[in-house]
């Protein structure tokens, strides 16, 4: 077994710096480097402050980190000195153009493939990391070929199914490693090298090869059929409010079918982060580019129930509230999108925060891990004005600070902490009735009610 000497991942955030983190922990004997031309990421990466929380995270770089795992802004050397390169930089919706609001922008991807075509000599494996739309690769490796006059280049996809919140245990003990390649004789000796390389720690069984069509297509299904599965439970939670059922028994019941199985149906809010929505967006614009508009139509019904759900849940405050919220406050617990991570992106609570201040509320947010400039950066993307901001946007220190004097307490992020809060001193601190709408079904719904809150929780009848 040769493994390489050196790997670069262009791209220190969410999937690269975590990724590269666990191979130099696990392989000492192989140098990494993580490069980035944002150099304040890459300061942040080189502190104890890590530019993204992620339990267990600062402690692998900690150890790795001025050893063998480097994080630079130098980045064409880097490039250039690697045996295996990944590439893990953003590929958001594109907002502009052809396919405008549903296909990937993938020009980082393309200023990424014409830097390495620029600086490297002689043979190198490319890894697609990044989540890109099928047949990315053909494109890559076209780009290579055409702007290199002495490069080799064999391209790999190698997807990542990291959830947030849990990436540490995502990387340390996966359900699988996808890995993509050419059938031929370069390009399954490509596979075998990425393949020992996640080796040294992975059971072989683990690891999955295929062609490069289907490790790319993989990701893109895996996560709309996970996000389809919330999308569903979520529709079933609105005809439990009005029929009487319990959503939670609902899901337990048909979740012990072991053809259905219990993840993935726990009914909220609606679903958030950075891969479901750009992912499933990703899906229907494929279908629709290649003649499917059934199919096309079908999984943009996810996205439609998901965004149905995030609004269901704004005007159920509204409508509870005696219909206006105009200049009542609104305490909202949490804004990550999911606990253990400071990540927003998608997060239901931007949504119904911006509605709850277009209709005129005060909406006092506390969230442990997300800073204040987040919070006002995701809401002025969403429409909502800097004057609404500073009139009617107040960040708090904690979720009792939230609560104080408030009509409502909205929770929309399931951290742990929420559940040990002083539910006697919030419930003296607010008008009443003091209502409690519970968008992750968190709480102690029947010892809330008993205390003397109003409670409303998804899918509860």
């Amino acid at each position: 077994m040769n493994l390489p000497k050196k790997i670069c991942c262009i791209g220190a955030g969410y999937v690269g710096g975590p990724t590269m983190a666990m191979i130099a922990a696990k392989c000492p004997d192989i140098t990494v480097s993580v490069v980035d031309l944002n150099e304040a990421r890459i300061q942040a990466w080189n502190s104890d402050k890590l530019p993204i929380y992620e339990p267990g995270l600062l402690e692998i770089v900690s150890k790795a980190r001025g050893r063998n795992l480097f994080f630079s802004t130098d980045v064409e050397v880097q490039i250039a000195d690697a045996d295996i390169i990944f590439v893990a930089v953003g590929t958001p919706t594109k907002t502009y153009g052809m396919g405008a609001g549903r296909a990937a922008d993938l020009c980082y991807i393309e200023s990424a493939a014409r830097m390495i075509a620029k600086v490297c000599k002689g043979p190198k494996i490319i890894v697609e990391k990044s989540t890109i739309p099928v047949r990315t690769a053909e494109a890559l490796q076209a780009i290579l070929s055409a702007n290199s006059e002495d490069g080799k280049f064999q391209v790999l996809s190698n997807p990542e199914f990291l959830a947030e919140g849990t990436a540490v245990e995502d990387l340390t003990n996966p359900d699988r490693i996808l890995i993509g390649g050419e059938k031929t004789e370069a390009g399954d000796a490509a596979v075998k090298t990425l393949a020992d390389i996640y080796g040294q720690w992975i059971p072989r069984e683990r690891i999955l090869t295929t062609n490069l069509w289907s490790s790319e297509l993989s990701k893109l299904v895996a996560n709309a059929f996970l996000a389809q599965r919330i999308s569903s439970i979520n529709s079933i939670s609105a005809l439990c409010e009005t029929t009487g059922a319990d959503v939670d028994e609902v899901a337990k019941a048909i979740g012990m079918d072991s053809r259905i199985g219990a993840k993935f149906l726990q009914a909220s809010v609606g679903f958030g982060g950075s891969c479901f929505q750009k992912d499933i967006l990703n899906l229907v614009y494929l279908c629709e580019h290649f003649g499917l508009p059934e199919v096309a139509s079908y999984w943009e019904s996810v996205i439609k129930m998901n965004d149905w759900q995030k609004s269901r849940f704004a005007e159920n405050i509204v409508n509870r509230l005696f219909n206006t919220v105009s200049g009542k406050r609104v305490a909202v617990w949490g804004f990550a999108f999911k606990k253990d991570t400071n990540d927003t992106r998608e997060s239901a609570s931007i949504y119904v925060c911006r509605d709850l201040l277009l209709e005129g509320a005060q909406v006092a947010i506390y969230d442990p891990r997300v800073s204040e400039k987040r919070i006002h950066e995701d809401l002025t993307n969403q429409g909502v004005s800097l004057e609404v901001i500073a009139k009617q946007l107040i960040i708090c220190e904690s979720c009792e600070e939230a609560a104080e004097q408030a009509h409502a307490i909205a929770v929309l992020t399931e951290w742990d902490d929420f559940r040990n809060t002083d539910f006697d001193k919030v419930l003296a601190a607010m008008y009443k009735p003091a209502f409690l709408f519970d968008g992750r079904n968190l709480l102690d719904h029947a010892a809330l009610k008993k205390k003397g809150f109003s409670v409303y929780a998804i899918g509860k009848g």
